[in-house]
């Protein structure tokens, strides 16, 4: 997984009653744009996101 600041990161939600997060990565902490990512959800929650196969990075300015 690569990434870049500005980039969007959609997780999907693993269970049932669990839905997809989306938030604005805005620090890249691995080398060459590798996770983890320090990241702001639209809930204005803030962490630090070591993505699974369950998480899809989006390039700023993509939409879905």
């Amino acid at each position: 997984m690569h990434a870049t600041v500005g980039d969007q990161i959609l997780v999907h939600g693993d269970t049932v009653g669990h839905h997809d997060r989306r938030g604005e990565i805005l620090e890249v902490r691995g080398d060459g744009g590798a996770p983890p990512y320090l990241v702001r959800f639209d809930d204005g929650h803030t962490g630090l996101v070591f993505p699974g196969p369950d998480a899809l990075v989006l390039p700023a300015g993509a939409r879905t």
